[in-house]
């Protein structure tokens, strides 16, 4: 059992301690709260003796600063311009730029209304030495992956060796001249085959050999082959030659 004072003095002890600063950080922080204590107080004493008349008031204050400006999104009217099928600019393939005009002769610029006005084309576009006899809507899956190419991006075939309608056939020594035609295909996507796996062991090996391949294809469609006429020819800046000078004609199918 303990004695009344050794209770007393267990009581006391805390009390004790709570008077007595023991170390340092306790001091530094009784005097903070004293600072911020009457740092407060002083403060609210100044703002009440400067307004002592003033009267409460739910009225706004006039906003002084300026409100802040929040970023305005574009709209259907502020897009970016289109152009024709509904191909932003930025799209849009490098027009090609030549040094020399476009010859042409009198017998092909005769001959371009008729080609021009039946629809629908078709032209054998060649890519990577390997062509492909495409049409206006057709789909194409290239045999290999066409690299740094995204999902909507607008690619213009520039080397074709034949451009004709039903009737009519427009064909060079080797290839057309880029400016004769227009050939462009938007990429769809990526398609890959199914996973494949070879084992591959050779005589006398105790050891098995597994090759894994999964191909991938590029997808695209054709959005449009156009034969420009001969207005749009002229405009540019075509020259009327010799046939013999000329590096294309167009032929009619019997």
């Amino acid at each position: 059992m303990f004695s009344r004072s050794a209770l007393a003095r267990a009581f006391a002890l805390p009390l004790e301690q709570c008077s007595r600063p023991t170390t340092s950080t306790t001091s530094t922080t009784f005097r903070a709260c004293l600072h911020q204590a009457t740092t407060t107080t002083t403060t609210k004493t100044t703002t009440s003796h400067q307004h002592p008349e003033a009267p409460l008031s739910a009225t706004p204050r006039a906003q002084t600063s300026e409100p802040f400006q929040q970023p305005r999104f574009r709209t259907a009217t502020d897009s970016i311009p289109q152009t024709r099928a509904d191909v932003p600019v930025s799209k849009q393939p490098v027009a090609p730029a030549f040094e020399n005009p476009l010859k042409v002769s009198q017998s092909l610029l005769d001959m371009l209304p008729h080609l021009a006005s039946q629809k629908p084309h078709f032209v054998t576009a060649h890519l990577h030495d390997r062509p492909y006899l495409l049409t206006a809507g057709d789909q194409l899956r290239l045999p290999f992956l066409m690299p740094k190419v995204k999902p909507g991006d607008i690619l213009r075939f520039n080397r074709a060796s034949l451009l004709g309608s039903r009737d009519f056939t427009l064909k060079a020594a080797r290839y057309l001249d880029e400016r004769l035609f227009e050939c462009r295909v938007r990429v769809m996507g990526v398609e890959s085959e199914p996973l494949r796996i070879k084992e591959k062991t050779k005589r006398r090996q105790r050891h098995t050999k597994t090759a894994i391949n999964k191909d991938r294809y590029t997808i695209l469609r054709v959005m449009e082959v156009k034969v420009k006429t001969a207005e749009e020819l002229l405009a540019e800046g075509a020259v009327v030659v010799e046939k013999a000078e000329s590096a294309a004609d167009v032929e009619v199918k019997a």
